[in-house]
């Protein structure tokens, strides 16, 4: 079992991507850590608690310091995982460094080309100011992290320029494509209210391949899960199809839910109480259209790989891209094959 938690929606960042920027108008609300502990009783064999945001330095490191302190007073084997844009850390390290230090902690950034992760001021997180991030974690914690890039139409042809920087630093990036997040609101029948429409999931999927034929797989996480999901090794998150039951997020509210991107939605939601109280629940498991992309599906090879995330089986019939994704991943199923030693 992992935990998502997002302790809050603040965010010292305005990104156009994210949900986070347009997702809620209240950001004053942050999460209970009675939630964490009681969901720690509940789950004691938890592995890892991934903090997410808005930005988890928004909050005071005594939040986490809590944590810690709880995990280890009922000596549980948790770690912390941060993703973190981490200009914070970079203008005032001495706050954070000896929480980033511990053993419990580990961090993860994020950075990407294209112009659309922007400070809170609007102006653009360039890479001299990701390299002045990453500078300072390797200064006070002795290691470069590795980073998130969220990929967009916007900015895809810039995609591998990220995986190329991920090379030069000696990390790895791990190339998302965007998803629509929150609750959608619609004018006469057209969604007009959602995060964006989400990138198409067989255009990510042609950037791995690319990056599988130019030897830069050993530097992208996801490149490396397309490699080995055919044959059954590949299990994380975006690619797990039983999410239900090893993953879940807690919202600022205390809202619960087995899936962060559904989190954002509201959708699907686990009644906490009653999981803590008894059995563990399992909301999307069994919904006949979260399945699968189309009914022809099923007999596809490339089955696993487009059906893996149920979010993004959603959004894509939500946005009618499924036929478009179905179409062009047939033109890439015997690369994807052939990396798979198939």
């Amino acid at each position: 079992m992992d935990l998502i938690i997002k302790p809050t929606e603040k965010c010292n960042f305005k990104c156009t991507f994210c949900s986070s920027t347009n997702i809620t108008e209240d950001k004053s609300l942050e999460l209970d850590l009675e939630y964490i502990y009681k969901f720690l009783e509940r789950f004691p064999e938890t592995n890892t608690i991934i903090v997410n945001g808005g930005d988890p330095l928004m909050m005071d490191p005594e939040y986490y310091w809590n944590i810690i302190n709880h995990l280890d007073s009922i000596d549980s084997h948790a770690t912390l995982s941060f993703t973190s844009n981490l200009w914070p850390f970079y203008k005032n390290p001495n706050k954070w460094k000896k929480l980033f230090n511990h053993p419990r902690m580990g961090v993860t950034t994020s950075f990407q080309y294209g112009g659309g992760r922007l400070k809170g001021d609007l102006s653009e997180f360039t890479e001299e100011d990701f390299w002045k991030c990453s500078d300072a974690m390797l200064e006070h914690c002795g290691y470069r992290p590795d980073f998130i890039s969220v990929i967009t139409e916007e900015n895809e042809h810039d995609a591998i320029k990220n995986v190329e920087l991920a090379k030069r630093m000696g990390v790895e990036c791990k190339l998302n494509y965007a998803m629509s997040s929150g609750p959608p609101v619609k004018f006469k029948g057209i969604i007009m209210g959602q995060q964006g429409k989400p990138y198409m999931l067989s255009n990510i999927y042609e950037i791995y391949v690319e990056i599988w034929k130019r030897g830069l797989a050993p530097w992208e996480f996801n490149t490396k899960q397309m490699m080995k999901r055919l044959i059954g090794q590949s299990t994380c998150c975006p690619q797990n199809r039983d999410c239900d039951s090893g993953i879940r997020t807690l919202q600022p509210s205390g809202d619960y839910y087995s899936c962060g991107a559904f989190g954002d939605d509201r959708e699907y939601g686990i009644n906490f109480d009653q999981e803590m109280k008894g059995k563990k629940i399992f909301p999307i498991k069994n919904i006949l259209e979260l399945q699968t992309m189309t009914e022809d599906c099923y007999t596809c090879p490339m089955f696993e790989i487009c059906n893996g995330c149920k979010k993004t089986i959603k959004d894509h019939k939500t946005y009618n891209m499924a036929s478009a994704h179905c179409k062009k991943m047939k033109t890439l199923a015997p690369d994807i094959l052939r990396s798979n030693g198939l």
